[in-house]
């Protein structure tokens, strides 16, 4: 199905595909010196030629919330700062066997959604006693590790750029307050800057060290000299915004993140929704968010590539509908109209962003919600042999590349 879906992806007019690779689909017990699938290395060599065959940029991300069960078993895996050293010997794998032919790698998706969503204070923070500070910390070292083999072994020959992607919400504050503007400034920080202004800068925000002391971890001298400017570009996703609201932290609500950043979020105020309301309980549409988004970037990091690696919109997985129904998404078209639009002002206020992904291409199992939810551009039939149907979305989307 590899060739349908690149004849797909050209019929729509995509200049470029963004996936990962799966490290245990090459790498099954995590390390090279344990064995390499080599169909795993054939299949991602095969979708790699065939996209660029066809005129399509592969975009590849290393780590995508799998990393080998093996280590995990082994050592905790990102809870132990062994993950480092694997994690690096990885990225050293696929730069040698890919990197000729792949010219935009991501070390990692969404690490600090990773840690606060998907793990939450569960396992990984309970039996090992590793907090979500010292489990970040580990990813941004890893992510530096792989992005300094890059840099001094592949880089100069293979002509090709490195970063990380990011996710995020816009924190918007919940009124016209001083509590409030600082509230939001903190969600960012302990989201999106928790991440960002080490890569950037080299030390967490400010606001961070104010507010956790201890609990977050610090660099060495050295450490702090790779991490800084470990990125040739940032990728950033986003799908929604939140109001932001002062709150002191709840020890006994730590499942809540930004209890940490003395900060509670909602969706509503007054009664009425922050966005336009989708079948996802947390996705509301909030264009506006993506543009204040772009440029706070640019005010804050000194203007840095950016890439829109995620954007996008769910709908109900309906199994009443038939397919000449299903692929009516008009709230698919409604937003990434409203999301460009927006995009295109940020980038007319100065903001450096050079590319766009929407999530996703196809529909696929959505996580946590499984099947129940379709983000895709190409409907996909999961009743009747994975057969593609493209989407009135799709052929949107086709016109809007054209011009």
């Amino acid at each position: 199905m590899v060739q349908e879906d690149i004849v797909l992806m050209k019929k729509i007019g995509l200049d470029s595909f963004r996936f990962s690779i799966s490290w245990t689909r090459v790498l099954p017990k995590g390390r090279v010196s344990e064995g390499v699938n080599e169909l795993g290395v054939k299949f991602y060599n095969d979708l790699i030629n065939e996209l660029i065959k066809n005129g399509i940029k592969p975009f590849v991300t290393l780590l995508h919330f799998d990393h080998p069960q093996a280590l995990q078993e082994e050592y905790g895996g990102f809870n132990h700062r062994k993950f480092v050293a694997d994690f690096a010997q990885y990225a050293d794998f696929c730069f040698k066997t890919f990197g000729d032919r792949v010219k935009y790698w991501a070390t990692m998706n969404e690490p600090n959604g990773w840690i606060v969503t998907i793990l939450q204070p569960t396992a990984a923070w309970i039996e090992n006693k590793v907090g979500p500070f010292e489990m970040g910390h580990n990813l941004i070292l890893a992510h530096a590790h792989a992005v300094q083999i890059y840099r001094r072994k592949y880089q100069a020959t293979q002509k090709g750029k490195i970063g990380i992607t990011v996710n995020t919400s816009w924190y918007k504050p919940f009124n016209a307050t001083k509590a409030q503007e600082e509230a939001a400034n903190r969600a960012l920080d302990f989201v999106f800057g928790w991440f960002v202004d080490p890569i950037m800068f080299g030390e967490y925000p400010k606001s961070m060290r104010d507010l956790l002391g201890k609990k977050l971890p610090e660099f060495t001298a050295d450490e702090a000299k790779h991490v800084k400017g470990s990125a040739d570009f940032l990728g950033v996703n986003y799908y929604s915004a939140s109001y932001a609201s002062y709150a002191p932290f709840n020890e006994s609500n730590t499942a809540n993140y930004l209890t940490y950043a003395n900060v509670t979020t909602s969706t509503r105020k007054d009664g009425v929704p922050i966005g336009t309301p989708t079948v996802v309980s947390w996705l509301y549409l909030v264009p506006k968010g993506l543009e204040e988004l772009v440029i706070h970037i640019k005010d804050k990091y000194n203007n840095p590539v950016v890439y829109i690696n995620e954007n996008g919109v769910a709908e109900a997985n309906n199994a009443s509908l038939s397919v000449t129904e299903a692929i009516k998404d008009s709230l698919r078209i409604t937003a990434l109209d409203s999301h460009l639009k927006a995009l295109l002002e940020g980038i007319k206020a100065g903001a450096n962003v050079k590319g766009y992904y929407m999530w996703s291409f196809l529909d696929n199992y959505e996580w946590n919600s499984g099947y129940t939810v379709r983000f895709g551009l190409v409907y996909i039939d999961f009743k009747h042999k994975l057969q593609r149907h493209l989407k009135y979305s799709a052929y949107w989307f086709k016109k809007f590349l054209s011009h």
